[in-house]
């Protein structure tokens, strides 16, 4: 709030002294006597006794400070509250998400509602604004009943804001406008001060909006953001004037509400040319998008009037009395400045379409990752490992030993199972596609998205994401995944170790269904045929036992065909199961990735979804009851 200063009394004297009246001292007589204020009242009325003359009767100033005034605070009703903590709770939200200059406009209007919801409900306070030369102060003067507002040719007239309270209790909005104490004034005595519908009002003359002097246009921007409502003073000369549509009127478009719009001096104008122009400025406000109150329609107040001749002041002076009297302007004027606040930060709340991670980007997410851990590999060679133990269950030593003799020094074998190492490509390509499903599904979930809420939903994923490719790795390691040992060689989750230590050997071996062991007696049993054939046919030959091939060859040729009949049919009953026990492997190893892409990345992308859900409900709540359907 600004006071008065011993500068501004300083400045008031300067004025004086060079013959010049100071801001609102219309009330000075032409005979030069000062009529203002109680020290002047007692020298008018000590003058008049002197003389023999009736004292006059003199609207008396607001002396805020003679003695204190109560002022009536009335909570407010209807869903302006609920919107206020909305936008508070909206506000206090996004702090971490959106930057302070977002969230400054809203941060002021949630200020200058508290603001005013601690003074006086029962007083409207309705500023008088317009161009220079537009009769503003004039129509001040007439609404007063008294020449309150100096007016004359010299520009500008009215360098600072100049009030009129109708009645007491008014102190704390004026101390809010930081209107000063030497210019705060009550109406003249007569009908417009007893008006019992005017009782509440206070009217404040602005300082021209285009002045050449920034200071009174700065003033006209500071008090206009602070009043309850406006009336905009226009004539038949800068009625269309671009300043004036495109500063004020088409960005205040949503306050059509607490807003009057008067084209004054019609006096100046031959015949129906009133009326065209009347007809002219509804067509640009129109254009400016202030819906116009017409046909009992909520909206902008639209009138023609000559302050300088009365015509058509009672008729504003009757629209104003309603308006005061209905005590909603505050309401209206906190509840649009909310619409505009929320209409400004629409671009950061309000995605397009649904954004969100569905079924199908999970699944899509898990699929990739598997792909990157290997899954598919890892349910191959647990399938390759069951056929292989079931091999060498149930088939013939014979064949056996042919197949160790086949695969010694092998590269595949366990001896160089840690000297083999994976290209550097491999590893990278391996890395590149976590990364890519990475960034996959950030970019679904962003989908949509405003801006902000979107690049926190990427950082969560990308921070998330640091380190997977290693927890892959060991995971893979865990489950014995091909080339899993290998690319986890050096990563940062193996610390250090070879792959062979962190595997203990070969992954554990497949279990053996229950019937490996009828199948390995009836392969023994086939050998032992072989062998107890052989030897017969042996001492046949060399005489020890007696001869008779056809026994001892049926025997043997009996252990040569049913051991590989017998392994055939092993072969035969092992695939279901080795399947089976592959895509097992495969499974839980593309459950692991999922539930490790899960807590690294899709849960802290969800966790940033709900805050945005969360956010876009407070901000649905804001706009939810908007009475400029913004």
């Amino acid at each position: 709030m600004t006071a008065v200063t011993d500068e501004d009394h300083g400045k008031g004297k300067s004025r004086g002294d060079s013959g010049e009246k100071p801001d609102g001292a219309k009330g000075g007589r032409e005979d030069g006597r000062w009529d203002d204020g109680l020290i002047a009242r007692r020298a008018a009325a000590a003058a008049a006794r002197d003389a023999d003359e009736p004292v006059p009767v003199l609207a008396p100033a607001a002396d805020d400070d003679a003695e204190p005034q109560v002022e009536a605070y009335a909570p407010a009703v209807g869903p302006l509250p609920a919107r206020l903590d909305a936008l508070r709770e909206l506000v206090g939200l996004s702090r971490a998400r959106l930057d302070r200059d977002t969230l400054a406009e809203a941060g002021r209007v949630l200020d200058e509602a508290a603001a005013r919801q601690r003074l006086s409900s029962r007083h409207t306070v309705v500023a008088v604004a317009g161009a220079t030369g537009s009769g503003k102060s004039t129509l001040f003067n007439a609404l007063a009943g008294a020449p309150i507002s100096d007016t004359g040719l010299r520009r500008p007239t009215t360098s600072q804001p100049i009030a009129c309270s109708w009645t007491d209790g008014a102190a704390g909005l004026l101390d809010r406008l930081a209107v000063p104490g030497r210019l705060r004034r009550r109406p003249h005595p007569g009908p417009a001060a007893f008006d019992e519908a005017l009782q509440g009002l206070v009217l404040v003359d602005l300082p021209d909006h285009d002045s050449a002097a920034t200071e009174h246009r700065d003033q006209v921007d500071r008090v206009l953001a602070l009043v309850d409502a406006v009336i905009w003073v226009v004539d038949p000369e800068k009625y269309a004037d671009a300043v004036l549509h495109e500063r004020y009127l088409r960005p205040l478009a949503g306050h059509a509400e607490v807003t009057f719009v008067v084209l004054n001096q019609t006096d100046r104008l031959p015949g129906e040319a009133a009326d065209l122009v009347l007809d002219d400025l509804r067509r640009l406000l129109d254009e400016d998008g202030i819906a116009l109150g017409e046909h009992g329609e909520p909206g902008a107040t639209v009138m023609s009037l000559s302050a300088l001749t009365g015509d058509g002041v009672p008729e504003l002076r009757e629209m104003i009395g309603r308006f005061v009297s209905d005590r909603t302007a505050a309401t209206r004027r906190l509840s649009a400045d909310v619409d505009a606040a929320a209409a400004r930060l629409r671009k950061v709340y309000v995605a397009q379409g649904r954004p969100g991670l569905g079924e199908r980007a999970r699944e899509e997410f898990a699929d990739r990752l598997a792909e990157a851990v290997g899954a598919a590999a890892a349910g191959q060679a647990a399938e390759r490992e069951w056929r292989r133990n079931a091999s060498r269950a149930c088939g013939t030593p014979w064949l056996r030993l042919w197949r160790w003799y086949e695969n010694r020094g092998l590269p595949g074998s366990l001896d160089r199972l840690g000297q083999a190492l994976t290209p550097p490509e491999e590893e990278l390509t391996a890395r590149q596609r976590v990364e890519q499903a990475v960034r996959i599904v950030a970019d679904d979930a962003a989908d949509g998205l405003p801006g902000p809420w979107a690049q926190a939903v990427r950082e969560a994923a990308f921070t998330g994401a640091q380190g997977l490719p290693e927890a892959l790795d060991e995971l893979a390691v865990k489950a014995g995944a091909p080339g899993a040992a290998k690319r986890g060689g050096g990563t940062e989750t193996g610390k250090g170790k070879s792959a062979v230590d962190r595997l203990g050997g070969r992954p554990p071996k497949p279990p053996r269904p229950k019937w490996w062991p009828a199948a390995v007696l009836a392969q023994a049993s086939m050998t032992l045929l072989q062998i107890f054939g052989g030897l017969w046919l042996v001492g046949q030959i060399i005489g020890v036992l007696e001869p008779g091939l056809v026994t001892p060859a049926l025997i043997m040729l009996g252990g040569v065909v049913g051991g590989p009949l017998v392994e055939w049919a092993c072969a035969a009953a092992i695939r279901g199961p080795a399947r089976r026990y592959g895509q097992d492997a495969e499974r839980r190893l593309r459950e692991a990735a999922a539930g490790c892409g899960r807590a690294r990345v899709l849960d802290p992308v969800a966790a940033e979804l709900v805050r945005y859900r969360e956010v876009r409900e407070r901000y649905v709540t804001v706009t939810e009851f908007s009475t400029t359907g913004r």
